[in-house]
């Protein structure tokens, strides 16, 4: 599975304690990331993450592309709701993207978590017949 893990800046090391939380399961599948997350993931977490451009600049735009074209079958935001964004109209883009193609989104760290947990029992591998 290709998997897309975005994090706000407050969320970041959040994420990282995902990825180290979860490294048995998500290391096993392709992991795409905007760059200063993929940073943090490939550092803190020591896994191997494909990193876009940083989520401001265009990074959310690739990863929406990749979702449009059902390349990208989960994606994991964890988000700072209290945070103002600049780049509103791209994350509203891939959320649209992602409920147009069926692709399980998650916004925080209880929701990844359950995903995360899902793809471990198999319960996504649907998403293997759509691509």
């Amino acid at each position: 599975m290709n998997i897309a893990l975005i994090a706000d800046d407050n969320k970041k090391e959040l994420m990282v304690d995902l990825c180290i939380a979860y490294k048995t399961i998500l290391r096993k599948h392709t992991l795409y990331s905007t760059g200063t997350t993929a940073s943090f993931i490939s550092e803190g977490a020591g896994l191997p993450v494909y990193g876009f451009s940083p989520g401001a600049l265009g990074g959310a735009q690739q990863i929406a592309a990749r979702v449009s074209l059902n390349e990208i079958d989960m994606v994991l935001f964890l988000r700072d709701p209290t945070m103002a964004r600049d780049h509103g109209p791209d994350i509203h883009t891939l959320l649209r993207l992602c409920d147009k193609n069926n692709v399980p989104f998650a916004t925080n760290i209880a929701t990844a978590e359950i995903l995360i947990k899902g793809l471990e029992r198999g319960d996504l591998q649907w998403r293997e017949h759509i691509r």
